[in-house]
């Protein structure tokens, strides 16, 4: 607990919102209906009073340089924990490295809401109505913004974007030299998750399992009496063939439906053993000279058609070490 880890959450979530509302326009018209001019409306990260203050400082409108409107702002200011979106806390995800080798893990995020502000300041009513108007369609009352998280784990979270309030205020105050400042609050709110540390858990897969249990009952108190002792034991199994290990070959065409084969050498053949025909995994249940009993479309495989000559691939624990990590393999289970 309490390790160094930063996994800029919080950043990707205002760089993210900040991204929505930096194309917006404006357009002025002569009295033809002729677009004269078209202002892309600047947006920058600061509280509303910054742009505001600076306006005070310069309120003559004769001073041949000062801040100009329209423009909008953006704030993150409050952080609130979300109780209804909370999932369970030891529950983890593992994600595979791009090179199918390192394994990240990391456990299940804690819901928050971000309260983010953003301001438009405009001296022009009509300004104001066109940022509005390309605004709040988009919010009904969500927009769901998609946000990659944790870096090389690529986690991608859809982050609901809601509209909770707009507040409308005239800061026109003073003689006809003074400024006047139309500013529109929009209050959002970002329901995202935070992540703790990632940890690199290559070459920790769990792949053999082991559990006994022993009942019985106790006659006295120095005396168990067990009916019963088990111990059952699983470990991966391959359900295909990694490592091209060809046995021998179909002698005949085989169908779908039929549940023996007949192979060219069927001494190569092990009963109970799994073997793959063109992607179909079968299991042997018996072996008569050259012709053995099988259960046909294994491993969620479906049976299919397969011509006379067919290669006969064994699956077996030589193919173990090849599964890959966050393969869909199969168990095999023992009891004893």
């Amino acid at each position: 607990m309490f390790e160094y880890f930063y996994n800029e959450i919080f950043r990707s979530v205002i760089i993210g919102f900040g991204s929505l509302f930096n194309g917006i326009e404006i357009k002025h018209k002569d009295a033809s209906d002729d677009v004269y001019s078209v202002i892309k409306v600047p947006l920058a990260y600061g509280p509303t009073q910054k742009f505001l203050a600076r306006l005070e400082q310069t309120p003559d409108l004769n001073t041949p340089v000062q801040m100009t409107l329209p423009r909008m702002s953006f704030e993150f200011t409050n952080l609130q924990y979300d109780p209804e979106r909370k999932v369970t806390q030891s529950q983890a995800f593992f994600v595979v490295g791009d090179d199918g080798q390192k394994v990240k893990k990391t456990f299940m995020p804690v819901p928050y809401n971000m309260t983010i502000e953003l301001s438009v300041m405009t001296k022009l009513n009509d300004d104001m109505l066109q940022i509005t108007e390309q605004i709040l369609p988009y919010f009904q009352p969500g927009y769901t913004l998609p946000i990659k998280f944790l870096g090389e784990l690529a986690e991608v979270q859809n982050v609901p974007i809601v509209i909770e309030s707009i507040q409308m205020e005239d800061d026109y105050e003073g003689n006809f030299d003074t400024r006047r400042a139309l500013v529109y609050t929009f209050q959002f709110t970002a329901k995202t998750y935070l992540y703790g540390p990632t940890t690199d858990v290559t070459g920790e897969i769990i792949k053999k399992v082991q559990i006994g249990y022993i009942s019985g009952n106790r006659s006295t108190s120095s005396n168990i009496n067990f009916n019963r002792d088990v111990t059952y034991r699983v470990e991966p199994r391959a359900v295909i063939d990694h490592n091209d290990s060809t046995l021998t070959q179909l002698a005949k065409d085989l169908d779908k439906t039929t549940t023996y084969i007949d192979v060219e050498d069927g001494t190569k053949l092990v009963k109970g053993g799994y073997v793959d025909i063109n992607g179909e995994s079968l299991y042997i249940k018996d072996i008569s000279g050259n012709r053995a009993t099988v259960r046909r479309a294994q491993d969620k495989t479906r049976a299919a058609i397969h011509p006379s000559g067919s290669a006969i691939n064994s699956i077996t624990k030589a193919d173990v070490p090849f599964i890959d990590d966050g393969d869909n393999f199969g168990f095999d289970g023992s009891t004893f």
